[in-house]
């Protein structure tokens, strides 16, 4: 027993550290979702520009990391915030399945554009935390996971207190309870929608700037999008919290799968736990239950 501990420990180090870039991702989504109800497809493709952007400050230009950060950050609000002003916002009034349509064709167009511009390989740039490790408690963990944790939750942070304490945020939220009324208080619906886009945007690129030195700079990364989508489902569709919640359990659910279950059960734990909550709990752990008599 005393030998399995270790490895659970480190095990679920790791887990919460994946997971919360799965978090970082899953509450851009949810963000967007309830502000607007389009169910973005292209979130992950945000993180992949980022990523490659990031890619092409520090490693082509020579740029140091945290300027590099600071620039892709600005720059994924500002591409975020275009999408919704030019783009999003056109499909406004229309069925929830043309939103999940046109995010869909965005995230090829978005995946195509960035894979002419840099090419379809693979790479990577160096982190001030790269190669580095520190011991907690006997648990070796690499420095950039812990940077990861302190990130997610200073992305947590600072979301909660822009929705509680400012104006802007109260805006937003009222916006995502209700537009109509929200804009006969003089709230601007429109640029408050294509605010909270942004802040998506900055929630992806810090999620793709951290994960790309991990996984590499790659198009694929924006497969984390599903797992993103998994950890909605197992939290509760259009909860922050849930969102939070249920990316840490998606991270440390796949770290324990790919150790105690079959060879390739780690790449599919996160679909199965989706199918299983649908099946059994729909409206996910912190989620409210909706439910239509027929």
């Amino acid at each position: 027993m005393t030998e399995l501990l270790p490895v659970f420990a480190q095990l679920t180090v790791n887990g919460i550290a994946v997971g919360a870039i799965y978090a970082l991702v899953a509450i851009g989504i949810v963000l967007i979702y309830k502000a607007t109800e389009v169910l973005n497809f292209a979130h992950g493709d945000l993180l992949v520009v980022a990523a490659f952007c990031a890619w092409g400050l520090i490693v082509g230009l020579g740029w140091p990391f945290w300027a590099a950060l600071l620039v892709v950050v600005a720059g994924s609000a500002l591409l975020a915030f275009g999408l919704d002003a030019v783009v999003i916002r056109r499909i406004a009034g229309q069925p929830q399945f043309a939103g999940v349509m046109l995010t869909i064709a965005l995230a090829f167009m978005i995946r195509g554009a960035v894979s002419m511009l840099f090419g379809p390989e693979s790479r990577n740039y160096p982190t001030p935390w790269s190669n580095k490790s520190v011991s907690l408690g006997g648990i070796a963990v690499a420095e950039l996971q812990l940077v990861i944790l302190v990130a997610a939750l200073l992305v947590t942070l600072a979301l909660f207190a822009f929705f509680r304490y400012t104006r802007l945020g109260i805006a937003m939220q009222a916006a995502s309870q209700n537009q109509l009324a929200a804009y006969l208080n003089g709230i601007n619906v429109k640029r408050v929608n294509s605010l909270v886009w942004a802040l998506a945007g900055i929630s992806a690129a810090v999620a793709g700037v951290l994960l790309a030195p991990i996984t590499l700079v790659d198009i694929s990364l924006w497969y984390v999008t599903l797992k993103a989508l998994s950890a909605i489902v197992l939290g509760g569709f259009g909860s922050l919290p849930g969102a939070i919640v249920g990316g840490l359990l998606i991270g440390v659910i796949e770290q324990f799968a790919g150790v105690y279950m079959p060879d390739g059960s780690k790449d599919i734990v996160a679909y199965l736990v989706l199918i299983a909550v649908l099946v059994l709990r729909p409206r996910g752990l912190l989620g409210e239950a909706h439910g239509r008599r027929v």
